[in-house]
Formats: C-alpha cells, structure tokens, sequence
C-alpha cells in the first residue's frame, strides 16, 4: 500500500500534472502546425518551384520509370524521397520558431519586478549600529 500511495503523490503533485497537460496540448499543437506546413506552407512552396505536390519529389535508385508516385516508386526499389524530408525538416523549423515566439512572450509577461527597497532597520538595531560606530572611533 506504501507504493500506491507514493505514486499517487507523485502523480497529483503540480510539476507531473503540469508535464502531463503540457504533452497533451503539444501533441495537440504539433497537429496544427502538421497541417499548417502540410496544407498551407508547402503547397505554395512546391507551386513556387513548379509542383504540385512537394512531399512526392524524389529521385529513383533502382532505375523506375518516370512519372511514377512516390509510393508505387517506393514498391518498385528504392528512391531518395527529399520532398517529405524537406516538408519534415520545414514543419520542424516552424514549430521550433513558434515554441521559440511563445518562450519569448512568456518570459517577457514573468519579468521580474524591482525588488522593493529594504525596509529601514528597526529603532534598536539603528542605536546598537550608532554605538558600535562610536565605540570603534
């Protein structure tokens, strides 16, 4: 029963719950920005350079025929599919400069605020200071 009781402190301490909603909502997040690049960044990306579909740009390794899908390429032999990374490696960059963008507004909202001046020191203690100042003269 020790252990039970044990984890179930652990599991309802602020920090575990904090990282638990914390995974949760960026699971949730991480979703959007997916569609964000999926559906938004990189079709205007591959329009800019010509394609339609910049996720399905690759190059054959196993000498398929021209024209073919990525995934009928990919049953055939091999291919080097830079598209889909290039659209991984640009969701990556804008997810990282969103995380970045929040951090940044985070921290700027916690600014610490001037510690207050110290409160003058009590009447006796200012007497007892006068006397040891006088004492060493």
């Amino acid at each position: 029963m020790g252990m039970m009781q044990e984890f179930r402190e652990f599991a309802v301490k602020g920090n575990a719950m904090d990282l638990a909603i914390g995974v949760i909502i960026g699971g949730a997040f991480g979703k959007i920005v997916d569609s964000i690049v999926g559906d938004l960044v990189m079709p205007i990306v591959g329009k800019l350079i010509g394609g339609l579909d910049f996720s399905s740009y690759y190059i054959p390794l196993a000498g398929q025929a021209a024209g073919l899908s990525l995934e009928e390429a990919k049953k055939a032999g091999a291919v080097f599919a830079y598209g889909n990374f290039i659209t991984i490696l640009v969701n990556f960059i804008l997810l990282a400069f969103i995380i970045f963008m929040m951090v940044k507004q985070i921290n700027r909202l916690k600014k610490e605020e001037p510690a207050p001046a110290p409160e003058a020191p009590p009447e006796e203690v200012q007497l007892l200071r006068e006397i040891r100042d006088s004492l060493k003269r």
